[in-house]
């Protein structure tokens, strides 16, 4: 893996574990489950750790899916400039990327 990549993956989950460093949207699908589900769902997604080669080519850490009671969930982190309109040009330079968490059921996509 590159520096590059190893610094990208550090970013990622330590904004998926702290929510600090960009946004986190949540879906209607996953809005409208029971309050204990969504929590549940946030806490998996802050504790995943499921990385592989088929859904982390790039080492980055920046998506996972997972089942939980029956729903199959699925989470992505995109990087966008500080201002949120377009892509950032180095997503492993914090100072200028704002990260965004989709959280998704996979019935969504």
């Amino acid at each position: 893996m590159s520096q590059k990549n190893s610094t990208i993956q550090k970013l990622n989950d330590s904004f998926r574990q702290t929510g600090i460093g960009g946004k986190i949207l949540i879906t209607r699908g996953i809005q409208n489950l029971e309050r204990p589900m969504i929590t549940q769902i946030l806490n998996t997604i802050v504790t995943y750790n499921n990385f592989t080669p088929a859904n982390d080519p790039y080492g980055e850490h920046d998506f996972g899916s997972f089942e939980i009671r029956g729903y199959k969930v699925f989470w992505k982190i995109d990087y966008y400039n500080k201002e949120f309109e377009y892509g950032s040009e180095d997503p492993s330079n914090r100072l200028i990327t704002g990260r965004v968490l989709t959280v998704m059921l996979a019935e969504e996509y």
